[in-house]
């Protein structure tokens, strides 16, 4: 069990702040704004605002009416990030972090398309689509992964190259039950 938390405490960690904190705001916003209805919180920035939102469709509005196809693919993409995660080096941190950001935003989205069949959407930039907390979670994950995938590329490619048994070295000891 010890072994269990220790790989997986950061995937658990950010993934449940992201969907707490995504539920949270979705539940002020069914509470206290009706839907349609567009508030501007703050007079000074007249381009960000408040909206109450439904969307059937994927993340920022896009193949509306898909929602069963986008809560399969929520379950499946979550499954393959538990499996996956693991293989992640502990040293990365970031590509970690990121994973488990994807992951709060795809069940942060799920929970709303089983409880309420659309994704609440509530957060109106300009001229961008709406958008909620997981969304942005999402996103905000997948850049920082391709960030984080482009540094260690970089690192690698400056670093002398592991002969093919001290890369088989490695990647056993990242596997090994010492703590």
């Amino acid at each position: 069990m010890r072994k269990l938390i220790k790989i997986y405490w950061i995937l658990l960690l950010v993934s449940a702040v992201v969907i707490i904190l995504d539920q949270i705001t979705k539940s002020i916003v069914r509470a206290n704004l009706p839907f349609g209805v567009s508030n501007t919180p703050i007079e000074a920035i007249p381009f960000f605002r408040f909206v109450h939102w439904e969307n059937t469709g994927a993340a920022f509005g896009m193949f509306q009416g898909g929602g069963t196809v986008f809560a399969i693919l929520a379950v499946i993409v979550t499954i393959i990030i538990i499996v996956y995660y693991p293989q992640i080096p502990q040293q990365y941190l970031f590509m970690r972090i990121a994973v488990a950001m994807q992951m709060g935003g795809a069940i942060g989205n799920l929970l709303d398309r089983i409880r309420f069949g659309p994704v609440l959407d509530f957060i109106a930039v300009g001229v961008f689509p709406v958008f909620n907390i997981a969304d942005a979670s999402i996103t905000v994950g997948v850049a920082i992964l391709l960030i984080s995938l482009w540094v260690e590329e970089r690192k690698q490619k400056e670093t002398p190259h592991l002969s093919e048994n001290d890369t088989q070295d490695s990647f056993e000891s990242l596997l090994d039950d010492k703590p």
